[in-house]
């Protein structure tokens, strides 16, 4: 977004959760759901992924509409096999910051790093997304909770 002022590209204030999906399983299907819940220090209730420092991860939509330009594919943001797609805020650069969702923080801890199975879905989409932050981010949830697909995304301090 441009500032209309000074010309330069502006951070939007907020952002959108426009989709959830919880993996049953490691290596498996990607559910797609309405709701979910979070567990401070262990991540999404029902995710194969739990505890640790990678507990959530987050993709942008507009970065995967970016991507999907790019490789000149129509997947699906499910295939990125993230837990979080939102709109309207950039991830790029986010480490230490803390991303509200609905009523839930979570602090974001670094870069999501494509793997193999992206050029496995797609060929040319790993190289694509090695790009900064064009796999995404990932963090660890401060706060119980549930998140709704339609939530409000927005950074705040903590």
């Amino acid at each position: 977004m441009l500032d209309l002022f000074s010309g330069e590209q502006v951070q939007p204030l907020s952002g959108k959760l426009e989709a959830i999906w919880i993996k049953r399983m490691k290596r498996g299907p990607m559910d797609s759901v309405e709701h979910a819940t979070l567990e401070r220090d262990a991540g999404l209730v029902g995710n194969a992924n739990q505890g640790g420092r990678r507990q959530v991860t987050i993709i942008e939509r507009e970065v995967w509409d970016r991507l999907m330009r790019e490789v000149q594919g129509a997947l699906s943001p499910s295939a990125r096999r993230a837990n979080l797609l939102i709109s309207g805020l950039s991830l790029t650069q986010c480490r230490k910051q803390i991303l509200l969702i609905g009523r839930c923080r979570i602090r974001m801890l670094g870069e999501t790093k494509p793997c193999e199975r992206m050029e496995e879905t797609l060929p040319g989409l790993q190289q694509a997304m090695a790009e900064s932050w064009a796999g995404g981010a990932f963090g660890e949830v401060l706060d119980d909770g549930e998140i709704l697909v339609g939530d409000s995304v927005s950074w705040v301090e903590e």
